[in-house]
């Protein structure tokens, strides 16, 4: 009866949407309360579980836990980083059902600097040995670059200390502002410091009141692309393969480029062995179609700009600027599993204010 009743047992059911992951963490919230609670070995006992589920949903969540107060634990979803994924962490977190004794946080909060000290590497990293200025950069002024100097750095730590120093910003900014509100960062050595150093409590301020004077600035605008005419350019590679480029080479010239700082750039992946590098009839259909998809939901009255596409060497590449980050993100997941059986698509989103990976495609 037993191995009847084993081989009829009902399996995991997988984790297909948000619902389906809270539904399941409800059964098991009480156990998972006591493993963090009483430090039963976490990683075995609370990660070690969750960790598959999530991987169900989707890849790209981590996660940090901890005890909120006396009795509430607090779960932390991260994406560590990786600005495409910001979304749906918000999204699981913002499903999450009511739980006695849980608080789930979407992406690491902000901290006073009186509460973080990193110890890293030998070396700590807190508000009495680190200090910023800020760079000016001639043609970029909205440009955000942040010098960070820590008391001991030096040429042999160098990458020690820039791993704690992201950290350190990563937990005093919050994961979210650290996103948003800095640009470029560079660690510099106390002794090649070019400006009067601040101290480094004073950084979350300076971020705000930059980010607001930015905002101000940008907000609402936007660009018509209709009237644009479009530039082929044409090359040959080293390799021998032919390069194809449609750019809007009049958009790459607009003096507002800082208003659409998000750049997402899809990389969509062929056979193109019999053609030079190029799509046969087949797929040169079938990538205009996911083409077609994209650019229905990426409008440009809505913030969301076709700077064009590069085909070349087995695969094309299309590129849009855009004034945040989350719809992307998430339609161009969608559009992932869409095609997936038709290519290898990936795809990546990152910050550039001034479009400088476009500065190739400019015409002079």
């Amino acid at each position: 009866m037993s191995l009847l009743k084993n081989i009829f047992a009902k399996k995991d059911e997988l984790i297909r949407n948000y619902t389906d992951f809270w539904n399941w963490f409800q059964k098991q919230e009480s156990n998972f309360h006591a493993v963090v609670k009483h430090q039963k070995n976490i990683e075995k006992g609370f990660f070690n579980k969750i960790s598959p589920k999530l991987s169900e949903l989707r890849e790209g969540y981590f996660y940090l836990t901890g005890m909120y107060d006396d009795d509430t634990v607090e779960l932390i979803f991260t994406a560590d980083g990786n600005i495409k994924n910001i979304v749906f962490v918000e999204e699981l977190v913002d499903h999450a059902p009511r739980m006695n004794g849980w608080k789930f946080t979407a992406l690491k909060p902000s901290l006073d600097t009186r509460n973080v000290n990193i110890n890293m590497s030998g070396y700590t990293f807190n508000s009495e040995n680190l200090f910023f200025y800020s760079n000016d950069l001639p043609g970029y002024p909205d440009e955000v670059d942040i010098a960070i100097v820590h008391s001991e750095l030096n040429d042999i730590n160098k990458e020690q200390i820039t791993n704690g120093i992201y950290i350190f910003l990563d937990n005093y900014l919050g994961e979210l502002d650290f996103a948003n509100n800095i640009d470029n960062i560079e660690v510099v050595n106390p002794a090649k410091a070019e400006k009067e150093l601040i101290p480094i409590e004073k950084l979350k301020d300076f971020l705000n009141w930059r980010q607001k004077e930015f905002i101000e600035k940008y907000d609402g605008i936007r660009y018509d692309t209709n009237d644009d005419e479009l530039s082929i350019l044409e090359a040959k590679l080293e390799s021998g393969y032919m390069l194809i480029a449609v750019i809007n080479t009049q958009l790459l010239s607009w003096s507002n480029k800082a208003s659409h700082p998000w750049i997402a750039v899809i990389t969509i992946q062929y056979d193109g062995s019999r053609h030079n590098g190029m799509p046969d009839d087949k797929d040169y259909e079938k990538l205009n179609e996911l083409e077609d998809t994209i650019m229905k939901e990426l409008a440009d009255k809505d913030g969301y700009l076709n700077i064009g596409r590069q085909t070349a060497k087995n695969e094309r590449e299309i590129y849009f600027a855009c004034k945040d980050f989350r719809k992307p993100s998430k339609l161009l997941y969608k559009v992932q599993k869409q095609f997936e059986k038709n290519f290898a698509i990936t795809f990546d989103i990152y910050k550039d204010k001034y479009w400088r990976s476009f500065e190739r495609f400019e015409t002079h």
